[in-house]
């Protein structure tokens, strides 16, 4: 049965880092594209990174060249390393399974979430 947990997130000040993990299970992680997102309160959900099973990175441009997708396959975890970190990136981001390379069909595996507050 699929499973993602998600953690790492906690309280940064504006400039600073996090590093996100998704443990993924039930699963061969290395054959799907994953995807993270990110909901803010009162925020429509956002797509965030897009990553195919090959390693291909698509990254909002709200956030490229600030934050960065890894995938270790032989630990069943994709990593979302975020520096210069922004008031706006304060959310609840969720790693999640995609049906498409595009990260634009169907996409499963939501659980809890990690929430990450950005604040001074």
């Amino acid at each position: 049965q699929l499973q993602l947990v998600e953690s790492g997130g906690g309280l940064v000040q504006p400039g600073g880092s996090l590093r996100l993990s998704c443990v993924a299970s039930g699963f061969n992680l290395d054959a799907y594209t994953m995807a993270w997102f990110r909901q803010a309160p009162g925020k429509e959900r956002e797509e965030v990174s897009c990553t195919t099973s090959g390693g291909r990175t698509v990254y909002a441009d709200s956030v490229k060249g600030r934050f960065t997708v890894t995938r270790d396959n032989a630990k069943s975890t994709v990593y979302l390393q975020m520096n210069s970190l922004k008031l706006e990136d304060t959310a609840v981001y969720h790693c999640v399974r995609a049906e498409r390379s595009d990260c634009a069909g169907y996409l499963e595996g939501w659980g809890q979430g990690t929430l990450v507050t950005v604040s001074s």
